[in-house]
């Protein structure tokens, strides 16, 4: 439960540094995409966490996770973490943020049966409690749901009648 905490936490901070006037966070949706991007960072670097470490997930506890059909489990693991923080730095980037957003729900959907393996066979994290199928599925539909919203609401901004930026549109995507 922790991880859609980060995610709202970051949200509410960017969302209040746009209410202070930064003009980069004056939207829901970038803000929801920066935020998507602190929840990134952190998931992705479980991927690269030895087994050693137990205060967080780690490499071991995501093998675990990944469904028997898929082939070099551990192969697997680096490369969604590569993937994940590759979709972090693209969604802070305006110019990038639509496709960082459309390739990260394909991630999601396509992460989908290694939570749902994960809840069925009782994948525990660091010894703990499996996390439930309630649970699992419902946060890997919120981050779709962000993911795509960051795509295509936060990728660029309106224009105006004649088809040009305002000037505090075009700052935001800097």
């Amino acid at each position: 439960m922790q991880v859609p905490l980060v995610l709202l936490a970051a949200l509410l901070v960017f969302r209040g540094l746009g209410a202070l006037g930064v003009s980069r966070f004056a939207s829901w949706s970038v803000s929801a995409a920066h935020a998507l991007a602190v929840m990134l960072l952190m998931t992705a670097s479980a991927h690269f966490v030895p087994e050693s470490v137990t205060v967080m997930p780690n490499h071991a506890d995501l093998v675990r996770m990944v469904p028997p059909f898929v082939p070099f489990p551990a192969a697997m693991v680096y490369l969604t973490g590569v993937l994940e923080l590759l979709g972090a730095a693209g969604l802070v980037m305006a110019g990038t943020r639509r496709l960082a957003g459309l390739g990260l729900a394909v991630m999601f959907v396509l992460l989908l049966p290694a939570n749902v393996h994960a809840a069925l066979a009782g994948t525990p994290f660091n010894g703990g409690e499996a996390t439930p199928l309630w649970l699992r599925v419902p946060e890997q539909v919120l981050y779709i749901a962000v993911a795509l919203w960051s795509a295509t609401r936060g990728a660029r901004p309106a224009r105006d009648e004649a088809g040009t930026r305002s000037a505090g549109e075009t700052l935001s995507r800097r």
